[in-house]
């Protein structure tokens, strides 16, 4: 059992369902705290990990506001605004004078953080936002109508938090109100909270590429991370028995120009580079939301063409050392060989550019996470191709 005084330390270094661990042998009320201190969507994690009967109990013993923030936000996906929403608190009338807010914003600041207050209409519309310097220097008998900023920027419950993220990274404002189609104030995402969120999604693609789970850490028990990653390595394994296939189809061709198999690992290295970095652009594109529907086309274009040339240029730096490698080998196909290795480099860039598009986009076209193991996929399409290619051709030309 973990001490109290350390509880707290543990559950921020731990995935959710270590987290969940750890706290079901707290009492409800130490849960509840430590629960209140992590950001709201690993609150949320945690306690979708949890027994309903755990988490209920925990709900019981912390406070109205949280309890009702944690049971409202469980309705809206796990990437969304909804999912950050704190309940709104400093919320107002029109008609309601200068002087009645501020008498109301003393109680108010001794249970909750305010920033701004919302003023809304008797159907809870928010009709404006009020900021604490204008509300201190207003007249004590103007009515809020007449001090608040009409013009709101709000949040949608169900928004992507990459898409929010892209809307809220130029205003730069501390809180967001999140409202319903309606207009109607739902709720408040504070902008730490909406970033934080954010940067726990993209720090979790480096691992999610090569089949690393997000919610696998330091922590997390070896016979658990065993599970996560041994599934992705023997699929690893059976693609690259698929690429040695490929080579020991061209044995033959290998038996007889044994200095092709010093230049394998140098066509799949290359267009394995290439392809990656058209991966990480197109995975940067998606987190972001830089890429727009109807832009993949355009996508897999750009990154083709960028194959093309690189792989032009690249073919020269490797055709010329070809050449000398046939020379110190004493073979007289030194130019063939050359004119081989300059192809399968154009070839194989090209088809790594592109793979490294498409493999992201597919995976997305299916409803699966675009960063879910793509290294491995485009691994695989790359080795097969550039080998393949460059056997193919030393078989015909050489």
């Amino acid at each position: 059992m973990i001490a109290p005084e350390n509880l707290l330390d543990h559950v921020r270094q731990s995935a959710p369902h270590d987290a969940a661990d750890a706290l079901e042998a707290a009492v409800d009320a130490e849960a509840a705290a430590v629960l209140q201190e992590l950001n709201p969507m690993v609150a949320q994690q945690v306690l979708h990990q949890m027994t309903d009967e755990r988490r209920c109990a925990i709900l019981a013993a912390a406070p109205i506001e949280k309890a009702q923030q944690w049971m409202q936000n469980t309705g809206y996906p796990e990437d969304s605004v909804g999912w950050l929403m704190e309940p709104p608190v400093a919320v107002f009338r029109p008609s309601m004078t200068v002087r009645e807010t501020i008498e109301a914003l003393r109680k108010l600041t001794k249970k909750a953080f305010i920033t701004y207050g919302y003023v809304t209409d008797d159907s809870n519309k928010l009709l404006g936002v009020l900021v604490m310097r204008d509300l201190m220097l207003g007249e004590p008998e103007k009515p809020l109508a007449e001090v608040m900023y009409p013009n709101v920027f709000s949040l949608a419950p169900a928004m992507p938090l990459t898409e929010a993220m892209k809307e809220a990274v130029n205003r730069h404002y501390p809180v967001y109100p999140v409202c319903d189609a309606q207009g109607r104030l739902l709720g408040l995402v504070r902008g730490q909270t909406l970033f934080e969120a954010r940067a726990i999604e993209i720090s979790a693609q480096a691992g999610t590429m090569v089949g690393v789970e997000k919610e696998e850490r330091l922590s997390t028990p070896v016979s658990r991370s065993l599970r996560f990653r041994h599934p992705w390595l023997q699929i690893n394994l059976a693609t690259c028995f698929v690429a040695a296939a490929v080579v020991a189809a061209f044995q033959d061709t290998l038996d007889r120009v044994v200095l092709l198999a010093a230049f394998l690992p140098v066509l799949a290295g290359q267009s394995g580079n290439t392809g990656c970095q058209a991966l990480a652009v197109t995975l940067r594109g998606v987190t972001l939301g830089d890429l727009k529907p109807g832009d993949e086309r355009s996508l897999v274009i750009k990154e083709g063409l960028l194959g093309l040339m690189n792989g032009m240029l690249v073919g020269i730096t490797a055709a010329l050392g070809m050449i000398v490698y046939a020379r110190i080998a004493g073979n007289p196909n030194g130019t063939s060989l050359a004119l081989v290795v300059w192809l399968s480099m154009v070839v194989s860039c090209v088809t790594s550019g592109v793979c490294g598009a498409l493999i992201p986009l597919t995976l997305r076209k299916f409803g699966a996470d675009p960063a879910t193991a793509s290294s491995i996929f485009l691994t695989t399409a790359t080795d097969v191709v550039s080998m393949g290619v460059f056997l193919g051709l030393a078989s015909l030309l050489v």
